[in-house]
């Protein structure tokens, strides 16, 4: 199966994506495409296009969460003294919560 189409009028042509599927996955891919009322290229192409998308923010939110991590661990092994500002911080909040 060939993943493309004509662009529209005042579109640069894309590059080509090509894939083999089994007769099975190719109805299925048409079926679906079918009840969403769009071209095989199209649900193809944006399909592939979000799952790329959320690849990419899942892998941002993993190394985020291992960062963050890092940072955590490293304040709790390494504590900053505690400043004036931070002081302040937490007399304003007491006040504020009656803590």
């Amino acid at each position: 199966m060939t993943a493309h189409a004509h662009p529209p009028r005042g579109r640069v042509r894309g590059e080509r994506l090509e894939t083999r599927v089994t007769a099975d996955q190719k109805s299925l891919i048409e079926h679906a495409a079918a009840l969403q009322g769009r071209t095989v290229t199209d649900f193809v192409l944006t399909s592939v296009q979000e799952a790329a998308r959320r690849t990419i923010e899942e892998h941002q939110r993993l190394d985020l969460s291992v960062r963050d991590s890092r940072a955590f661990v490293d304040a709790l092994i390494n504590p900053q003294p505690v400043n004036d500002r931070l002081r302040d911080t937490v007399r304003r909040y007491r006040q504020a919560t009656g803590t």
